[in-house]
């Protein structure tokens, strides 16, 4: 996932509107029942919207939105367990028509169907496609909203409503229950509970596929390696799982067993073959910048010193680890450095601009965004200066994604880098997380990226300078070490040029 925003969601009362303002202009106060409503009335009547709980009778769901299409859910009048729609009148008009869909008497559904309510006016108001994929939003509400009525849990339920969020287009954007929010919090810190992998989706096949392993873990000792392609968890297929959803499913209690099936490549590359490993989950704490120095000796008989570091995620303390460690360098006589994103999936954008800065000086265009609108910003290292001017030279690879093509883009396009290595996994689009009010979170896709010099990354990814390729076999057991790795060899050979 991308930038980790915590929203505060809206409060749901039985009597009054708790959430009265909106970024529009040209707007007007009315009184309706107990609430002083703000209301606002653009030229296009269905794009105000406004969320809140209006009711005077219990079981009734309310929220206010400007130019609702006034046939949702008409046939439902009179049912004593409604949700109720507020419709905003004309500027004229003195009254609000109150239109009800049915509410589930089973709590968990009803919390879940007041979570869609609040996703779909936050998907409404922030989703980066305002055309929501060329439908009629209004209408999937109503569907949404009517098929989630007869069901019975809540997991059925969030079920519904991430089918509806699918029909966006955009895997980015989900919802996921309370259970699943609380095991998203964890290991915020670097701490993690579970086997120590790194999933995504593959944006070519739309199977998920590790990304990478952390060094230790049980997953590494197992040979689980980038690439290789997740079937099952525990028995269950995984066909159709969001990505966020399975790496929930691989974390746990320590002591616990989850049982993984996967694609492994053959001894021969060539074929793909399941295999079915036993991992036992632990405490996984992890720095995700490790280093070493690669000394050399020319043959005029002068040392060189390399400074490799290499990022595995992008973390709260990936920035100042990173800094730490060129400040250490720069301190033990290193000319150059080789900053390896392979098998990086991504993490906080946050941490992305930061390490960015740590290499660039001030004035450069770190990133660009664009917003809903098509309104382009970039992102520029407003001041400070980069900590070595150094040659560099950055390993990316189809699983460097997200937050490491942010980095590698801003210091290839800045010219402040050479890329080494295969083309980058493609993902150009960057993500909020809103707690909802039932516990739940909602991940949106807010803003889409370009690099500096404006090339879309999206489903695209990066193709570096200079391509080579290190056997994914040779990691299946232990790491190469850095003499045996080609694409090491190789970047050596292109800082020796500069």
């Amino acid at each position: 996932m991308e930038a980790l925003v915590i929203r505060s969601s809206l409060r749901f009362d039985s009597t009054i509107y708790t959430r009265c303002d909106l970024p529009y202009s040209d707007a007007v106060w009315r009184r309706v029942g107990s609430c002083r409503l703000r209301n606002s009335l653009p030229r296009r009547r269905k794009q105000a919207v406004m969320m809140g709980w209006s009711c005077k009778e219990e079981n009734k769901l309310g929220f206010h939105y400007g130019g609702f299409i006034d046939k949702i859910g008409k046939r439902f009048f009179g049912v004593a367990a409604t949700v109720a729609v507020v419709l905003a009148p004309q500027v004229a008009t003195a009254d609000s028509l109150t239109v009800a869909f049915p509410v589930s008497r089973a709590r968990e559904v009803n919390a879940a169907q007041r979570a869609l309510v609040e996703a779909w006016g936050l998907i409404r108001e922030t989703f980066v496609d305002p055309t929501f994929n060329h439908q009629d939003w209004d209408l999937k509400l109503e569907q949404t909203m009517i098929e989630i009525f007869p069901l019975k849990t809540a997991d059925a339920a969030y079920t519904k409503i991430n089918g509806m969020l699918a029909t966006l287009d955009d895997p980015f954007t989900r919802i996921i229950n309370p259970r699943e929010f609380q095991r998203f919090m964890i290991g915020s810190d670097g701490n993690l509970q579970g086997v120590g992998l790194y999933v995504n989706v593959d944006p070519s096949s739309g199977h998920l596929v590790v990304m990478s392993c952390i060094e230790g873990s049980p997953a590494y000792r197992a040979g689980i390696h980038a690439g290789n392609e997740l079937i099952e968890i525990d028995g269950k297929s995984l066909v159709g799982i969001d990505a966020e959803v399975v790496a929930q499913m691989l974390r746990g209690n320590v002591g616990t067993t989850v049982k993984v099936k996967l694609d492994s490549l053959t001894e021969l590359g060539n074929d793909l073959y399941p295999r079915e490993v036993t991992l036992l989950r632990e405490v996984i704490n992890f720095s995700p910048v490790s280093r070493t120095i690669i000394s050399r000796t020319t043959d005029g008989g002068r040392e060189t010193k390399t400074g490799y570091v290499r990022l595995s995620a992008f973390s709260q303390t990936a920035a100042k680890d990173m800094e730490t460690t060129v400040r250490e360098m720069e301190e033990q006589g290193v000319h150059s450095y080789i900053m390896d994103l392979r098998n990086n999936p991504g993490g906080l954008v946050k941490a992305g601009l930061d390490i960015a800065q740590i290499w660039l000086d001030e004035g450069k265009i770190i990133v660009n965004t664009i917003d809903r609108q098509g309104k382009m910003l970039p992102i520029t290292m407003d001041d400070g200066h980069a900590l070595t001017h150094d040659p560099l030279v950055v390993l990316v690879n189809e699983q460097s994604a997200s937050a490491s093509e942010i980095l590698a883009g801003a210091l290839h396009d800045n010219g402040r880098a050479i890329l080494v290595g295969r083309r980058t996994f493609g993902k150009g689009r960057m993500q909020s997380v809103t707690k909802l009010q039932d516990g739940s979170a909602l991940f949106i896709t807010v803003a889409k990226y370009l690099s500096p010099a404006l090339h879309d990354i999206d489903k695209v990814g990066i193709t570096p300078d200079v391509e080579c390729t290190t056997n994914p076999l040779k990691e299946k057991n232990k790491n190469p070490s850095l003499e045996a790795d080609s694409c090491i060899m190789v970047a050596e050979h292109e800082l020796e040029k500069q």
